[in-house]
């Protein structure tokens, strides 16, 4: 059986509440607010497909 790796749970974790502030931003008719969690989302999103590769090219990862 693999072995979770919890860095990248937390970081799809960090990427659902950022979808969720979305909603939330889009809910309350706040585009500063969509616009930040958008950021968020793009921020999160590349530092964990950023963090695999890295960890892919170490052969961290099966």
């Amino acid at each position: 059986m693999k072995q979770i790796k919890w860095i990248f749970l937390l970081f799809a974790l960090a990427a659902v509440i950022s979808i969720m502030m979305i909603g939330v931003a889009v809910a309350e008719k706040s585009a500063a607010g969509v616009a930040i969690a958008v950021a968020i989302l793009i921020v999160i999103m590349g530092s964990g497909f950023t963090l695999k590769k890295r960890m892919r090219e170490k052969g961290l990862l099966e």
